[in-house]
Parts: structure tokens; sequence; C-alpha cells
């Protein structure tokens, strides 16, 4: 059925307005002013959703998910994490290759993308992993089966650590797609560990993370990334950023001018080190959370364009795991059903604005992978929307997590804002009216 989306607030393209939209098929066919005329459009067959009092966004594009299927699937799935994507208004993801086995092949991104095709909520994209040892089969992947590389310079969850320079130089040099790094420098990870041990033992206390994985061992690997990328013209992007530091690699010209880009995820935007009292191993992360002196430089980073990127780096754990000790928690938070809802509590903080948050959320992912007609609310776009009250509080509890795991960082905390509805390729495949509800639908792999 057709639908007529009316008297919403707007947000797209640097500008906020009043008007109505027309879905049909799972298109954006007509975007309406306030005092634009749409009588012509109704009739029987069209569904009228009045939206006054709320907004719409473009849904979400989250670059940076670890959805954990296959083979981690007691920490979460593609069917579970999708769903609870699409209740926190993201629309599509893609999704990194650190799973069981990992992603480091053709075959098995098929077997993903097989996955995905018949339970993802969300529309998708995978990335291959680069290893010590498959460096042959990234180089030669069909492109259209994937979104990029994904480069771990430093050890993170998953055995994937590229450092021998010589497969570093051969993978910049010679790749057709982008390669999304995660930059921190093992060699000083391991020396920092070595020290806490001998001064703590094994069970130090979780202040520790961000003295082991400090803002030298991130300046050292993306410093040397970005070296890699300028001497071989590679498209870049370094992913979660966490420190002032590394800002200096990155300019504030337009996305499309850039070859080298970068992204900042919600936590450390959220966060700081004093959390860690409260939080301990539940907001453990690589690369850790630092202090309020680098939250505040990526927050600025974001409003000057220097960021280009908001993601998740969604991640979940059992909570089994996640409280055990320092060394032996998994690092990782589940965020992408409430990464919306954080952002737009910082927009009624007058940090950012609701525009800067669509254009590093949906305007930016979409141009920089290249994903068409989607990212914008434009007239011949798919209908991937997310509506919010901005106005009505919600607390995070047991009730409303929709996690596999079934906890969140931001467990007890009460948003002011609240996700109505979300469409995916024109269709309301989440709906909090009144009480929650999901509807499978069809979803494509970008």
């Amino acid at each position: 059925m057709s639908k007529l989306l009316l008297n919403a607030q707007i947000v797209n393209e640097g500008t906020t307005f009043r008007g109505h939209l027309f879905v049909r098929n799972q298109i954006i066919e007509r975007v309406f002013s306030e005092l634009e005329d749409y009588s012509a459009l109704m009739s029987e067959s069209v569904e009228i959703i009045d939206l006054s009092g709320y907004h719409i966004l473009p849904g979400l594009i989250d670059i940076h998910v670890h959805f954990r299927e296959p083979g981690l699937t007691q920490k979460g799935t593609i069917f579970s994490e999708s769903r609870a994507a699409v209740a926190g208004g993201v629309t599509s993801v893609l999704e990194m290759p650190n799973t069981n086995p990992p992603t480091l092949t053709e075959k098995l991104l098929d077997e993903k993308l097989s996955i995905a095709e018949k339970n993802s909520f969300v529309n998708y994209g995978f990335y291959i992993g680069v290893s010590s040892n498959n460096l042959d089969d990234v180089l030669n992947v069909d492109s259209r089966k994937t979104c990029g590389i994904k480069l771990f310079m430093g050890s993170s969850t998953g055995n994937m650590l590229v450092d021998d320079d010589e497969i570093l130089n051969k993978l910049f040099a010679e790749s057709r797609l982008p390669i999304v790094v995660h930059a921190e420098n093992e060699k000083r990870i391991l020396e920092h560990t070595e020290r806490i041990k001998s001064e703590y033992g094994n069970s130090p206390p979780i202040s520790v993370h961000p003295m082991i994985r400090d803002v030298e061992a991130c300046y050292q690997s993306t410093k040397k990334a970005v070296e890699l990328a300028q001497k071989y013209h590679t498209k870049l992007h370094i992913a979660h950023l966490s420190t002032s530091k590394e800002l200096a690699f990155f300019s504030t010209a337009p996305l499309s001018e850039k070859r080298i880009t970068s992204e900042v995820c919600v936590h450390h935007l959220w966060f700081t080190a004093n959390d860690y009292d409260c939080l301990d191993t539940k907001i453990k992360c690589n690369p850790a959370i630092k202090t309020q002196e680098h939250r505040e430089a990526l927050r600025n980073a974001v409003n000057s364009g220097q960021i280009d990127i908001i993601a998740t780096d969604h991640a979940p754990h059992t909570l089994e795991e996640k409280t055990q000790s320092y060394f032996k928690a998994p690092s990782g938070i589940p965020l992408v059903q409430h990464s919306l809802q954080a952002l737009l509590e910082l927009v009624r903080q007058h940090i950012f604005s609701l525009e800067t948050i669509v254009e590093k959320t949906a305007h930016n992912p979409a141009k920089l992978f290249g994903f068409e007609k989607r990212g914008f609310i434009r007239e011949g776009y798919f209908a991937d929307l997310v509506i919010v009250d901005l106005n009505s509080p919600q607390t995070v509890d047991s009730t409303n997590i929709f996690y596999h795991c079934g906890w969140s960082p931001f467990e007890g905390y009460t948003f002011n804002s609240k996700i109505i509805c979300t469409f995916v390729n024109g269709n309301m495949v989440f709906q909090n009216f009144t009480t929650p509800e999901f509807n499978f639908s069809k979803t494509y792999q970008l």
C-alpha cells in the first residue's frame, strides 16, 4: 500500500522544514512542503499516517557493526541485531569480518550474504578481512560481494592482526576497495600490558585500559596507515577515532575531495574514563574510552568536518563474559539500538545540531560507499526513514532492549527522545506508537 506521511518536521541536507512524503513501491515519490497540495494523492488505496509533532530523518547507515554470525551466535545473530537496529532507527549496516570463522574468503562472504538475505531486518553489506596469509584472496575478491577491506593494525576481538610491512605495502598499493583500519600499535599495547601485569597481577582495575591502549598507540598506528595511503593514493577510512592527537591527520575539506576519511563512534562521544567507575568492564572497548579532553576534541571535530562519519562499532558480548575480570572480559559494547537516542540527547544539550547528526549518520556514509538512492530524503530514493519524537522520555530497561545479549550500557538511563517507527525500503518494519511491534520485509545487499 502507498503511504502519505503527513505534517512532520523533515530533516535533510542541512535544513529542517515542515512537510509531507508520499511513498510508493519502496520509493519516496514526492516530497511536499507544508503549503503544497497533496490531496490528489489521497484515496482508499493510500495509507495516511499523521506525524504531527514528530521528525522524519533519513534512516541511519551504520558502517561499523559486529553482528556475530556465524560462529558467535551466543552473543548475537544477524536476525537479532538487525532487529535491534531498526528499533533504533538504523536501516542499513556494514558488518565486520571478525566472526568465527573470520570472513577472509569469497566463499565465507557468500555464506554471510545468504544468511542476511533470509534474516536481516536492514539492508546490509559485509567487509572482507585481511590476515597475514590471505592477501591474494582479498586483492582478487569480487567487489560486488563486499563493501571494503577491514584491516586490524592492532589486535582486537578475533585473530586478524596484520603488522607485516611487506603485506601492508602490497595491500595499500594494489587494493581496488576502500581499506577500513582499526589503528592501534600492537607492540606498544603488549609492552604496556606486561608493565601493568607486573604492577597489578592478572586482575588490574578497569582504569588501566586507557593506559594500556593509550593515546600514542592510536596515534602511531593512524600515522602509519595515513602515510601508506598517501604513498599509494589509497582510499582509506580510519575507524573509531578516540584521541585528539589523531585529528591532526584529517582535514575539514568537503567529503567529495577526500581520499582519507575518519569515523567516531557513539561511545567515544558519550562516555569518558570517569565512567569506568560505575560501568566497569561493560564499557571496555578497543580503542579505549579516554579522558574528557579527548571526548571534547572529538565532538568539536564532528562539528568542524574533520570527522566524517558517526558509527557504533556495535559489538555485543554476553553479560557473563563482560563481567569477568579485566584481562578476561572481552572488548565491545552493544550500541546499535540506542545510538540515535544518544545522539539526540547530545542535540538536546546543544553539542550537535539535528542536521549534523543526519549528515554524519546518513548522508556521508551513503556518499563515502557510493550507495545509490540511499541516505537522503529525496524524490526517487528508497524510503529508508526513521520517525522520532524528541519530547517523549524513554528509560532503557530489560523490557525494551532487543539485543540478543539482553543488556546495554545505557540501562537505567532515561533518554528524552523515542524512536516512533522505522521504514526500510518503504515498509514499516518497526513501530512503537503504543507498544513495540516488528514486521519483517524484503531488504537488499548494499
